[in-house]
């Protein structure tokens, strides 16, 4: 009996080294990750402080790229996610007050981070969608900058992002995507687009406001990256959204309620976007009635 028991325990030694060892290889992986430096020069871009660059800012800022979502209603920061072990996600406070970021990045850092979510450390930003932000126009970009930098001291400390345990874990995996420096990489900055009621001008703001990330790149909508019991994402192509009116699509943008009259999920950014121009509305609209009809789900 004794002999049995030895040799239980050897293979449970032997099973709980192999877990530490695999838990160590992981950690030393997702520190390598972490760790990783991305390239400090980008292009600039042109900031203007003129009224009408500080409003084009305030707009995009509040109504398109959801910024508030993260970074608080007075982009004076706020925690977004606290998943425990996971980790926290946390937007950063963008003014100059107390705990703010503001008065410590120069254009140059405000660029890095928002369009290639690199830190002013050249590591990568966690959660920063700059996949989406890279999109922005070089106009659209100085136009949210200048805003930021006349936004009003705000005295909040906000706690940096950073992974649990687990979500180290499984960072070291890869199975926990959520860096955005190297997927920006590869991509360049697109070229002016004119703020116009255009199907082309709707693709703009569908690229930047991240409709791609829930409804998939071919709008077809289906699961959405996140917990389990998130609902997915509606179909918006023609063989989703066909029989709507553009007024119904407005009603929906603007007040969560479907032609049927049934609620939009609230992960929906409904606040957000009903700040849009009526332009913005109607551009969105053309594009999304000019994309190829897709089956729900087939992305």
């Amino acid at each position: 009996m004794s002999g049995i028991l030895r040799f239980v325990g050897y293979v449970l030694a032997a099973l709980l080294t192999v877990i530490v060892l695999g838990a160590a290889g992981l950690w030393i992986r997702s520190s390598q990750t972490l760790s990783r430096r991305f390239p400090a020069e980008y292009p600039s871009v042109s900031v203007h402080s003129d009224s009408a660059s500080v409003a084009r800012g305030a707009h995009l800022a509040s109504a398109v790229l959801n910024c508030t979502l993260c970074h608080g209603a007075d982009l004076g920061g706020a925690v977004y996610m606290d998943a425990g072990p996971m980790g926290v996600v946390a937007g950063a406070n963008l003014t100059t007050g107390r705990g703010g970021v503001g008065a410590s990045r120069s254009d140059e850092d405000l660029v890095r981070a928002i369009r290639y979510g690199i830190g002013k450390d050249s590591t990568s930003l966690i959660l920063m969608p700059s996949e989406v932000f890279v999109h922005i126009t070089d106009e659209d970009l100085g136009a949210v900058l200048a805003y930021i930098r006349q936004l009003p001291p705000v005295d909040r400390e906000v706690p940096r992002s950073r992974f649990g345990v687990l979500g180290r874990l499984m960072l070291g995996a890869g199975k926990f995507n959520i860096l955005p420096a190297p997927k920006t990489q590869h991509l360049a900055p697109v070229a002016a687009v004119a703020s116009a009621p255009t199907a082309q001008y709707g693709k703009y703001l569908a690229d930047v406001s991240g409709c791609h990330g829930c409804h998939g790149y071919g709008l077809s909508g289906g699961r959405v990256a996140g917990p389990p019991d998130l609902p997915p994402a509606s179909n918006i192509t023609p063989t989703g959204i066909g029989n709507w009116t553009e007024e119904d699509f407005a009603r929906a943008l603007r007040t969560g309620k479907r032609r049927d009259g049934s609620t939009i999920n609230p992960f929906m950014p409904i606040e957000t976007f009903a700040g849009m121009t009526d332009e913005e509305v109607r551009a969105l609209w053309l594009y999304l009635r000019s994309v190829p009809p897709k089956e729900f789900g087939n992305k």
